[in-house]
């Protein structure tokens, strides 16, 4: 049985945390909140999340702050960075930092955003597989080696 994606969603704004948290576990996702990136960085550092639901603008912090203080994991972790405040800027800047998509709220188009995050799941198991794969055939060159030897 496959594991279900696990999400965590980092907004201030609860209604904002409550409609992604029902609307994402009623297609089957496990979700995880947190409404600061201090909260934030002490659940990524406990938990692996295949995708965060980064809030660009956070109490405590910019989220695209957030997006380079959250580990490095393996598969990486999808960052997505969500915002009330579109603007060419904040997309550059987020997308520099390591974001690997930019949704602006109100999510209005939610067929559209379920797809980026399916899409972004589906890359990040075919890097997994590519790395398992890779892991797998330098093993074999090795034990090769050593039995040539």
């Amino acid at each position: 049985m496959r594991e279900k994606p696990r999400i965590l969603v980092i907004d201030d704004d609860e209604s904002v945390r409550k409609s992604l948290v029902m609307i994402l576990q009623d297609k089957g996702y496990l979700v995880d909140t947190a409404e600061n990136g201090k909260e934030a960085l002490e659940k990524s550092n406990k938990n692996f999340y295949n995708i965060a639901l980064i809030d660009i603008r956070l109490p405590d912090m910019e989220g695209t702050e957030l997006l380079t203080a959250m580990r490095d994991t393996v598969p990486k972790m999808v960052k997505i960075v969500v915002t009330g405040y579109p603007a060419l800027e904040n997309a550059i800047q987020a997308v520099n930092k390591g974001a690997d998509g930019y949704v602006v709220k109100p999510i209005l188009d939610m067929e559209a955003f379920l797809n980026t995050l399916k899409e972004q799941l589906k890359k990040q198991q075919e890097t997994r597989k590519y790395s398992e794969q890779r892991v797998a055939e330098y093993v074999e060159t090795r034990i090769r080696e050593q039995d040539d030897a």
